[in-house]
């Protein structure tokens, strides 16, 4: 008998665009008489690769020939651009959707965290959701009455748990509804990008207690996120998915670094133009580029080089305490820091129409040399994710050392160096 929690066995989702269903009568009859026949689905063959550059084409592969294995109790990242399949690919094992092709089989009861109140009624109480959506996961009364005091207290909505949820806010759905997938008794958790929407301690309290289910509860946790460092460091194993197929899986550090080296796509410069620029109604982004001191990017960066990310945006409708966040990684998905522009607006917080340009200096000298890659989110905290890690990349060259005289060997370690004052005395 194998060891697997979970198995995904030519894996593939065909999409109709624009359709429900194969969009006529004679397109339908065809489909079913070749399926009581024994026969394949003759509208499999007509798809085309998911490439969202591609125009034209009806059908799309979401997701195509899609293998692999999860072992009991492995905390298994999931990583990808955007459109790469892998929110798909956490339907079909939440059994939200089926596969066109292929078979997953699952070994235990899972709880699904894929979106901002999944399985919640709005006009439902905390309280009542926390019975509803255990419920939904497979849980029986007694199972969710005794863990009812730890999802509370997780998720720090005590004082509205008796309140409807259609009045909590994104963060306070979120809390809740993690509290309510992490900490009753199913043998599979799946957690989304929805921990984008919370802030930096819940975060960090969702992965802490993603990390203690796997480790200390044996249970198997499958993470989907844009946010390398969080992947890195609950993750041992990782799978890179690319235009709805696995490009490539194995320990986690080689899957991130060929994530953010091998994308072609990585630039020191991004330009988008349209619907195809990311965010919403509210706010587009327009431009991502990274400039050295004279304000090009055509040249390369030294280390003696001020280095200036630009990061530029249209705001079509007024928003209050929108963020822009830029998160600094080394080569290898390690997180160097983390920055954005919420504490430097004005007072009230107000973004009015109009075109923008948020932007911050790294000073020279104080980037090691190296690859490096920027992730920009842009959100309103505990509210909403707009735009989620664009990614754009440089590489600093060594300068600053050749010019003291000192060879490489001489460079201090570590992934930056700060310039910090030192004094040398004699005290007697």
């Amino acid at each position: 008998m194998s060891n697997y929690a979970v198995e995904i066995e030519n894996v593939s989702k065909l999409y109709r665009l624009g359709e429900v269903g194969t969009g006529t009568i004679s397109h339908d009859i065809n489909r079913w008489w070749k399926r009581i026949r024994g026969k394949e689905d003759p509208y499999l063959k007509l798809g085309q690769d998911n490439k969202r550059e591609e125009k034209g084409g009806q059908y799309v592969w979401a997701l195509k020939d899609v293998n692999f294995n999860v072992e009991k109790g492995q905390v298994l990242g999931i990583i990808g651009k955007n459109g790469a399949g892998k929110s798909t690919l956490l339907k079909l094992l939440s059994r939200v959707t089926a596969p066109t092709t292929g078979h997953i089989k699952a070994k235990g009861r899972i709880a699904s965290l894929l979106e901002v109140g999944t399985g919640f009624h709005p006009e439902l109480t905390g309280r009542e959701n926390v019975f509803l959506n255990g419920a939904i996961l497979g849980m029986t009364k007694q199972e969710i009455r005794r863990k009812f005091d730890e999802i509370v207290d997780f998720s720090g909505v005590e004082k509205y748990i008796d309140t409807p949820v259609k009045r909590y806010s994104s963060g306070m759905y979120v809390r809740l509804a993690f509290g309510v997938a992490a900490h009753l008794e199913s043998e599979i958790l799946i957690v989304d990008e929805v921990l984008a929407v919370g802030d930096a301690e819940f975060q960090a309290k969702c992965l802490d207690k993603m990390g203690s289910v796997s480790h200390g509860e044996g249970r198997t946790v499958l993470f989907v996120s844009h946010n390398m460092g969080a992947v890195k460091n609950l993750c041992d194993s990782s799978v890179l998915m690319e235009r709805g197929t696995v490009k490539s899986s194995g320990n986690t550090s080689e899957i991130i670094e060929q994530y953010l080296s091998g994308d072609s796509d990585v630039e020191r410069f991004k330009i988008w133009k349209g619907n195809e620029r990311p965010g919403d109604e509210n706010v587009r982004l327009n431009k991502i580029q990274v400039v050295d001191k004279n304000g090009r990017f055509d040249n390369s960066i030294t280390t003696n080089d001020d280095v200036t990310i630009e990061i530029h945006y249209d705001i079509f409708k007024e928003v209050k305490d929108l963020r822009i966040v830029a998160n600094v990684m080394s080569y290898d998905g390690g997180e160097v820091f983390t920055t954005s522009d919420f504490n430097y607006q004005h007072s009230n917080r107000v973004r009015t129409p109009g075109t923008y340009v948020s932007k911050f200096t790294i000073p020279a000298r104080i980037l090691t040399s190296m690859k490096y890659h920027i992730s920009v989110d842009i959100d309103i905290p505990m509210v909403q994710a707009i735009v989620m890690s664009q990614l754009v990349s440089f590489s600093v060259e060594e300068l600053i050392f050749n010019e003291l005289g000192l060879t490489l060997a001489s460079r201090p370690s570590g992934v930056i160096h700060p310039v910090y004052p030192w004094s040398v005395e004699k005290t007697n």
